[in-house]
C-alpha cells in the first residue's frame, strides 16, 4: 500500500530543495567575489604589464635619440678628420664634393646639412671676403653684429635648402655665439640652445652641432692653447621636427613626446598637425632629463592612443563583464530551476491526484479479480472432481461393453479433466503470490534441489546439479520459481535423459540464479510470449501443464523487485537468468 505520508514529506523536502535557499545564495556571492577577486588580480597584472611596457617604450625613446645626437657628432668629428688630413686649402667644391659622399640624406636622416665656420680675426676679414668670392661672388658675411670676431658660415651642403644661411655670422646670436665658444675651449662638440634656423620657412625650433678643430690638426690642451689655435668648426643644423621624424617615426612609438631645452620647446607631439595619436588623458607618463653635449634637454613622455588601444584589447574589465554575466546566468538559471521545480511540483500534484484515484480503483479491481480468480478456480474444482469421478463410474461400469473408440474418449474426457484440475491449482497458486509476504532465511541450494528431486520424481535419466552454497531469500516464494523452472526443463525436454545446472552467483544488489538445461531451445521472438499466461510452444496435447510456469515465475521474482530473463538460441539449450533483489 502506498504510504501517503512519506510521499507528503518526499514533496515537502523537494519544495524546499527546489527554493532559493541559503546555498544558493552563497554560490551566487561566492561567483560574485571570485569574479571581483580575479578582476583585480587580472587589472594589477596588467596594470604591471603596462606599465613595463611604458617604461621600454620611454627607455627606447631617449636612447634612440642619443644613439641619433652620436651618430651625428660621429659625422662632425668625421668632417674634423677631413680637413685634417688635407694639406690644401679647403674650398668650396671640394667641401661639397666630400659632403656629397657622406649621402648624409640616406645615412643621416633628420640632418639639414653639414658644414663648415671658420673663426674670423678682425685683421683677417678682408682676406677671407676675398678668397671665398673666388668662388661666390656674392659671398657676404651677415648681420652686422658688436662683436670682436667674426663666425661666419662658409660652406653648407646641399646648398640649396641652406642658402640662407650661407655667410651667417654666429657672434650675432647669444645661443649660436656661446655655444660656438664653449665647443672652441672645451674642443668637444657643443649643442645650441633653442634657435630658430634662418632657413626654415615655417620658424620651427632648432639647434646647432658643433665639433671644433684647430690649426694644422692640432690638439690642444688648455683654454688659451684652444683660443689661440681654433680655426673653425664643422656644423650642422637641425630643424628638430625633422629630425624627429626622422629618428622616431610615429608609426614606430606607442609614447608622445616633448622635448624642452631649460623650459624652451624644442619639440612637441601635441603640436604636430599631423598627429592623431595623442591622448590627452595618458595612462602612463615620465620624465627623462639627459645630458646632450654641453646641454640638458628634458623628454616628458606619456602613453599616446595606439599605446591605450592596444592595452584595453585585453582589458581586464572584459574579465569582469564576462564575469558579471556568468553570475548573473547562474543566478537567473537558480530562479528559472526554482520556478521550474515548483511548476512541476504542482504539475505532480495534479498527476498525483488523479493516480491516487485511479490507484484506489485499479487496487480494487486487483483486489476483486484475485479474489474472483480464487473463488472461481476454488469452486471449479469439486465439479470437475465430480466429473474426474462420474468418469470413473462410467469406465468402470461400462469397460467391457463400450467400443474401442468410446473408450478413447474416456481416456481423453480424464486427460482434459486433470489437465483442467492442474490449471486450476496454478491459477490458486498465481492468486496467492500477493497475499503473503516471506521473511528471507539461509538456505542451501543444493538441499532444496534434492528435495525438489523428491517431490517431482525427476526420472532417473535426467541429472540436476546445484551448487552447495548458502543464500538468504524467501524459502518458500523461491522453492515455487525453482521448483516450476525444473518441470519446465523435464516437461519440455525431447529425450529421456538430459542435463540441469543450477549456478548461483553474487551481485551487489541481486542473487543471481541461472538454471540451464541442454533440452530444445527457445526461438528468440517467443522469448517474451513464453512468460505470458496459458502460453505453450507445443500443442497442449504433446506436452502437460497449465502454461502457467513462467509467467508465475516472473509474477513472484517481480513481486520481489527482480527480473527474469531467457538466454536461448532456439536450437539447443535454454539458460533462464533469475536476478533476486537482496533485502
Amino acid at each position: 500500500m502506498v504510504n501517503y505520508q512519506n510521499i507528503d514529506e518526499e514533496r515537502e523536502r523537494l519544495l524546499k530543495a527546489g527554493q532559493m535557499n541559503l546555498v544558493h545564495w552563497l554560490i551566487v556571492i561566492l561567483s560574485i567575489v571570485i569574479t571581483l577577486t580575479a578582476w583585480y588580480y587580472s587589472k594589477s597584472q596588467l596594470n604591471q604589464k603596462l606599465e613595463a611596457k611604458f617604461e621600454r617604450n620611454a627607455e627606447q625613446v631617449v636612447s634612440l635619440v642619443k644613439e641619433r645626437m652620436k651618430l651625428y657628432e660621429n659625422a662632425l668629428s668625421s668632417g674634423v678628420a677631413y680637413i685634417d688630413s688635407v694639406e690644401t686649402e679647403i674650398t668650396q667644391p671640394r667641401w661639397a664634393l666630400y659632403a656629397n659622399s657622406l649621402k648624409i640624406d640616406l645615412t643621416y636622416p633628420g640632418i639639414n646639412g653639414i658644414g663648415i665656420i671658420y673663426n674670423i680675426k678682425p685683421d683677417q676679414l678682408n682676406s677671407y671676403l676675398d678668397e671665398q668670392r673666388q668662388y661666390r661672388p656674392n659671398y657676404k658675411i651677415h648681420p652686422n653684429h658688436t662683436e670682436s670676431e667674426y663666425w661666419p658660415i662658409t660652406y653648407i651642403e646641399p646648398v640649396a635648402p641652406n642658402k640662407m644661411a650661407v655667410g651667417l655670422d654666429m657672434a650675432f646670436e647669444t645661443n649660436r655665439y656661446s655655444s660656438v665658444k664653449k665647443a672652441r675651449d672645451t674642443g668637444e662638440a657643443q649643442l645650441t640652445g633653442p634657435i630658430t634656423l634662418v632657413q626654415d620657412a615655417k620658424k620651427t625650433p632648432g639647434f646647432l652641432f658643433y665639433t671644433p678643430f684647430y690649426k694644422n690638426g692640432s690638439k690642444p690642451k688648455s683654454i688659451d692653447e684652444r683660443r689661440d689655435l681654433i680655426e673653425g668648426v664643422v656644423y650642422a643644423p637641425f630643424i628638430m621636427k625633422n629630425l624627429m621624424q626622422g629618428t622616431l617615426a610615429e608609426k614606430n612609438r606607442q609614447v608622445s613626446i616633448k622635448i624642452t631645452d631649460s623650459g624652451d620647446i624644442l619639440y612637441d607631439d601635441q603640436d604636430n598637425k599631423s598627429l592623431t595619436d595623442f591622448d590627452n588623458t595618458p595612462l602612463f607618463t615620465k620624465q627623462i632629463d639627459i645630458k646632450l653635449n654641453g646641454r640638458v634637454w628634458s623628454f616628458s613622455i606619456q602613453s599616446n592612443l595606439s599605446f591605450r588601444n592596444e592595452s584595453t584589447a585585453n582589458q581586464s574589465s572584459y574579465i569582469l563583464i564576462g564575469g558579471l554575466f556568468i553570475d548573473s546566468m547562474l543566478l537567473g538559471l537558480f530562479l528559472f530551476l526554482s520556478r521550474a521545480n515548483r511548476l512541476a511540483l504542482d504539475y505532480a500534484d495534479r498527476i498525483n491526484s488523479s493516480l491516487e484515484t485511479k490507484t484506489k480503483h485499479l487496487e480494487k479491481s486487483n483486489k476483486d479479480l484475485e479474489q474472483f480468480s480464487y473463488v472461481a478456480s476454488h469452486d471449479l474444482k469439486s465439479p470437475l472432481n465430480a466429473i474426474k469421478q462420474l468418469v470413473g463410474w462410467v469406465r468402470e461400469d461400462c469397460i467391457d461393453i463400450i467400443p474401442e473408440e468410446s473408450k478413447n474418449h474416456l481416456d481423453l474426457l480424464t486427460q482434459r479433466s486433470d489437465r483442467m484440475m492442474k490449471l486450476l491449482n496454478d491459477l490458486l497458486d498465481y492468486s496467492r503470490i500477493n497475499r503473503t509476504e516471506f521473511k528471507s532465511i539461509s538456505i542451501n541450494l543444493k538441499e532444496m534441489t534434492k528435495d525438489l528431486d523428491k517431490l517431482l520424481d525427476i526420472p532417473s535419466g535426467f541429472n540436476i546439479i546445484a551448487p552447495d552454497i548458502n543464500i538468504t531469500i524467501p524459502e518458500v516464494p523461491f522453492e515455487i520459481v525453482l521448483r516450476n523452472l525444473l518441470s519446465n526443463s523435464i516437461k519440455h525436454h525431447d529425450k529421456e535423459n538430459g542435463t540441469i545446472i543450477i549456478s548461483y552467483e553474487q551481485g551487489n544488489d541481486f542473487h543471481i540464479i541461472t538454471v540451464e538445461d541442454d533440452g530444445p531451445g527457445i526461438p528468440e521472438e517467443f522469448h517474451e510470449k513464453a512468460m505470458e499466461m496459458f502460453q505453450t510452444l507445443k500443442p497442449r496435447d504433446k506436452v502437460e501443464g497449465s502454461g502457467m510456469g513462467l509467467s508465475m515465475i516472473k509474477k513472484i521474482v517481480t513481486h520481489y523487485q527482480g527480473s527474469v530473463m531467457i538466454h536461448s538460441d532456439g536450437k539447443r539449450g535454454t539458460r533462464i537468468l533469475i536476478f533476486w533483489k537482496k533485502n
